[in-house]
């Protein structure tokens, strides 16, 4: 009981930190304070991500370029930030990134050149991980926001995903989904998760957006949740390869960054693509 507490806690701090971020804006009244605290609040979760991944690839053995896997970071959710709110130094700096990430694997691969590793290519693989993993996927956050105004939503609705899988799998699970990255997963608590959360997409999605057809909102729920679990078994098989349990500890209950963003890092980026390719076109 003491631990469902220390979680629950845990859990109103992160969602008062996250949503607090996201309407500062609105709460100072100034879209560019609110623009710079989102950005703050979204490099400071990207650059623990990169330190918690960076730490368990090294207990693989791996030597990844670290000051450069962190400059890619921040260059890349800066430059995505600075296109969502339509600024000019955002634009040139995602047009520089354009131009130079097919450079990027390079200069992580030359980098090795003066390293003691035994596979180069992969630590050079790994120093461009985090960039691609966490960074881009929070640097599209503000363009749903601004864009569309569902990032709160697609929130929701991951969220509504995890505690019903969680609620359902604890109530009712007794088949084992995937043993091998997470025992504790369930077929039924998964099931129920999609319910929740397409349920969640039907009734609350137009309170968000009213100009999304009520499919649209559906077929969101059910990418989020799919991509949700998913999301989470990539992580638990990132910290399983190296028998870890938790990626940190910053959030008591709920582990490290990565244990606490694994699902929206995979959810948001195909969130994003459905309503950029699939909706916007219809809009």
């Amino acid at each position: 009981m003491k631990n469902f507490w220390v979680r629950a806690a845990s859990a109103v701090v992160y969602v008062a930190l996250f949503l607090g971020s996201i309407y500062s804006g609105v709460l100072t009244g100034n879209k560019t304070v609110g623009a710079v605290i989102l950005a703050a609040f979204l490099l400071f979760v990207a650059c623990g991500c990169t330190f918690e991944f960076f730490r368990i690839v090294k207990q693989q053995g791996a030597a990844p370029c670290r000051p450069l896997g962190y400059a890619y970071t921040v260059m890349a959710l800066l430059a995505l930030v600075g296109v969502a709110y339509g600024t000019h130094m955002g634009y040139l700096a995602l047009g520089i990134g354009v131009t130079l990430l097919p450079m990027a694997f390079g200069l992580a691969a030359i980098v090795q050149l003066w390293g003691h590793s035994e596979q180069p290519f992969r630590d050079a693989a790994y120093t461009m991980v985090p960039m691609l993993y966490a960074a881009i996927p929070l640097g599209l956050m503000p363009s749903l926001h601004e864009s569309y105004n569902v990032l709160v939503m697609v929130l929701i609705m991951v969220w509504m995903n995890d505690n019903g899988a969680y609620m359902g799998g604890s109530l009712l699970g007794k088949h084992k989904m995937w043993v091998r990255h997470s025992p504790g997963k369930t077929w039924e608590g998964t099931a129920i998760g999609v319910v929740v959360t397409l349920a969640t997409a039907y009734f609350v999605g137009p309170l968000f957006n009213s100009s999304i057809a009520w499919y649209h909102w559906l077929a969101l729920g059910f990418i989020c949740s799919v991509i949700d679990t998913l999301g989470d078994l990539v992580e638990s098989m990132l910290k399983r390869s190296v028998g870890m349990k938790d990626s940190g500890k910053i959030m008591p209950g709920h582990g490290g960054f990565l244990d606490r963003f694994d699902s929206l890092l995979i959810a948001v980026p195909v969130a994003y693509a459905y309503l950029a390719i699939i909706v916007a076109p219809g809009m």
